[in-house]
C-alpha cells in the first residue's frame, strides 16, 4: 500500500485574525502550507481527474477560512482549515502550517507559525 502526497506551499491570503484590536481592524497577510496524503493508485492507473484530490479546491478552502470569520488564535484557524479539507476529501492525513509573518512582536523575527496534523 502506498501513501502519496500533494503539497501547496506559500498560499497568501489576507485576513483579520488575532487577539489585538489592531489586528482585527487592520488585518494582515497570512501564508499557508498544506499537504494531504492519500492513496493515488486509482488516479495513476486511470489518469482521470475525477479520482484526484483537487488542489484548486484545497486552495479555495484555505482562502475561505482565512477570509472568513476572524479568530483570536492562529491555532484555531489552522485547525479549521485542516478539518474542512479532511471532511471534503478522501485523504488519510492533512498537515497545515499557518504563518503569521507580521505577528505583533517586540523583537525582530522572520516568521511565526503553527502547524497542525489531522488524520482520518
Amino acid at each position: 500500500m502506498s501513501i502519496d502526497k500533494i503539497t501547496l506551499t506559500g498560499l497568501k491570503v489576507f485576513g483579520y485574525h488575532g487577539v489585538l484590536k489592531k489586528e482585527r481592524k487592520k488585518g494582515q497577510e497570512f501564508i499557508v502550507d498544506v499537504s494531504v496524503s492519500y492513496k493515488m493508485n486509482k488516479v495513476v492507473d486511470t489518469d482521470n481527474i475525477k479520482y484526484a484530490v483537487n488542489y484548486s479546491q484545497i486552495a479555495m478552502i484555505v482562502k475561505e477560512v482565512i477570509e472568513g470569520e476572524p479568530k483570536n488564535l492562529i491555532e484555531k484557524v489552522a485547525d479549521d482549515i485542516a478539518n474542512k479539507i479532511i471532511e471534503k476529501f478522501d485523504v488519510k492525513i492533512v498537515r497545515v502550517t499557518l504563518h503569521k509573518p507580521n505577528a505583533p512582536l517586540d523583537v525582530i523575527f522572520d516568521d511565526v507559525s503553527v502547524s497542525v496534523e489531522r488524520m482520518k
